[in-house]
């Protein structure tokens, strides 16, 4: 079995160009989808492009897939936020900041109940 690869490749869509944007960032999965830490919150661009534009796009290893990002509630979702944290803290000795949850597409994405 191959280690996981430490990045993802995510491609949003520009909030204002329109134009695909490809950002390399640190990764965990869970339950069949993939979570991300943004260090700057909702002041990252990246995370203010999927905000405007949930369809993304993104690769792991030789794995590409089309998918739909969103922030995770840090009020209504505080078990999901504090695992992925904690599996980001173990993969990468770091776990701060607003956590993204992208599912690839034919999952479902939808706040945890």
């Amino acid at each position: 079995m191959s280690p996981e690869a430490k990045y993802l490749y995510l491609t949003t869509t520009g909030r204002r160009s329109g134009l695909p944007r490809r950002i390399e960032i640190w990764f965990t999965r869970h339950a069949g989808r993939y979570y991300l830490v943004a260090e700057h919150g909702l002041k990252a661009h990246w995370v203010q492009n999927l905000l405007a534009e949930p369809a993304v796009r993104a690769r792991v290893g030789r794995r590409s897939f089309r998918g739909r990002a969103r922030v995770v509630d840090a009020r209504s979702e505080r078990d999901l936020v504090a695992a992925i944290r904690a599996r980001s803290e173990a993969k990468y000795g770091w776990g701060a900041g607003l956590v993204v949850e992208v599912a690839p597409a034919g999952r479902r994405s939808v706040p945890a109940r």
